[in-house]
């Protein structure tokens, strides 16, 4: 529930009145003990240097070992001493929003990070919230257009439905969030850049997203030099004002790049705090935490928040703990090749190991129709792509891997798209009707 600005300034001033201090007694790499104090889990108190001009250190509450609090700091501990105060201030986060965040970035406090001077906001949200109860989800049933034909017409996405992008580095995911963030029919995009090297975000947002996507755009960034509670505070920031715009009635892109560098980002926070590693190095808390961000999105009785969530896979192994991990949460999938990509087909997209769950749903029976045949002659083609490249088939032995072969170099053109390019939901599906006709 969002809290307006007079009502944070009471419960500030309220809180003002009764600070309570505890003592630093430990300082052990990222984890810094307290005692004297007893805020709760997730709260953000403040460290304080015995030098006055020393600004105070937020730090949150991150766990508690025997009579003690343990703390992780959103900035450098460089000045903290056995006997610094901690002030309780037991602060639950929030984030500032309103329409001025349109146009602008922010780093995850919601502090301006373009120059454009601070922005008025019109209520401060929590930064957690529960997800919303499953029995008063709305089914999904309108597509949501993104603007880039292969996605439009052979794995469409719905108003409300999360999907991920899974692959390797270097493959095309940000221009392709670029495109989608672009061309969307929805009313506004909400992007998460999580761990994000630093160059590269002036040239996300000039390059790939453009002054066309950025006027609609809220762009929330914590680059990869940040604490990984600032990583982590970075993609809830995201999703939470991206629930407030939901809850006036929009339709929301949430875009989030990378869910694996918040899973990164977990795994830091839970090995500081004693959590012993499982599953691919990863604490138990950040499979716990993958459910608890990702189910937030989804439709409501008054918008809808679509999620995009990049997933960078190790060495391209797609069967990866985080991989497998949000591939079981979400509602399909979008695979993104290196093999594609050296052979200069952009986007990379491999519609043959990608999937729409929700696409059946939101898809007329006739465009459903055509897209099974297309992928259908892309399988056969598959199938005995290696025969034909060395020779060794013969025209004529199979009237389908006949088709199949004729037709792959036009299903090959109408899955690649330039970055400049926009095709919408109709034109997809009447290019993908033709195929399918012209291969059967």
């Amino acid at each position: 529930m969002a809290i307006g600005p007079d009502g944070l300034a009471r419960a500030l001033d309220d809180l003002t009145l009764c600070q309570t201090f505890g003592k630093v007694t430990r300082v052990v790499g990222l984890i810094a003990e307290g005692q004297g104090i007893r805020p709760p889990v997730g709260s953000v108190c403040h460290l304080l240097a015995e030098d006055e001009n020393s600004a105070p250190i937020p730090a949150e509450v991150v766990g508690f070992k025997e009579n003690a609090c343990l703390f992780m700091p959103y900035g450098d501990m460089r000045g903290i001493r056995p006997g610094s105060l901690i002030r309780n201030s037991a602060a639950p986060p929030h984030f500032p929003v309103g329409q001025g965040l349109l146009g602008r970035t922010f780093d995850a406090f919601g502090q301006p990070m373009d120059g454009k001077g601070m922005i008025a906001p019109e209520a401060y949200v929590p930064l957690y919230r529960d997800p919303p109860n499953p029995m008063e989800r709305p089914r999904i049933d309108q597509p949501l257009d993104v603007g880039v034909r292969a996605i439009n017409g052979l794995l469409t996405l719905a108003k409300g439905q999360r999907v991920g992008i899974m692959a390797g580095s270097g493959v095309g995911k940000s221009t392709l969030m670029g495109m989608m963030a672009r061309y969307t029919k929805a009313d506004i995009n909400v992007i998460g850049l999580v761990g994000e090297r630093g160059r590269e975000v002036v040239e996300f947002i000039e390059r790939d997203l453009g002054p066309e996507g950025m006027a609609r755009s809220v762009v929330i960034v914590a680059t990869s030099d940040k604490s990984p509670l600032i990583r982590m505070r970075a993609a809830f920031a995201a999703t939470a004002a991206a629930e407030y715009f939901r809850d006036q009635g929009l339709d929301v892109l949430l875009m989030m790049d990378s869910v694996t560098r918040f899973a990164m980002a977990g795994r830091e926070v839970g090995l500081a705090a004693g959590e012993p590693p499982t599953r691919g190095g990863y604490t138990p808390s950040v499979f716990a935490q993958l459910p608890q961000l990702l189910e937030r999105a989804g439709k409501s009785a008054l918008g809808s928040i679509t999620g995009v969530y990049t997933v960078l896979v190790d060495g391209d192994d797609f069967t990866e703990p985080i991989a497998d991990a949000v591939r079981s949460i979400l509602d399909g999938h979008i695979v993104l090749t290196r093999e594609l990509a050296d052979q200069a087909h952009f986007p990379a997209i491999d519609v043959l190991k990608s999937i729409s769950r929700l696409r059946s749903e939101v898809v007329a029976r006739d465009d459903i129709e055509a897209g099974r045949t297309v992928l259908r002659l892309m399988s056969t083609y598959k199938r005995v792509e290696d025969m034909v490249n060395i020779g060794a088939y013969q025209k004529g032995a199979n009237p389908e891997v006949d088709r199949a072969i004729t037709m792959v170099g036009p299903i090959n053109a109408f899955l690649q798209q330039n970055v400049a390019d926009n095709e919408s939901l109709e034109t997809c599906f009447s290019k993908l009707k033709e195929l399918a006709k012209t291969g059967s």
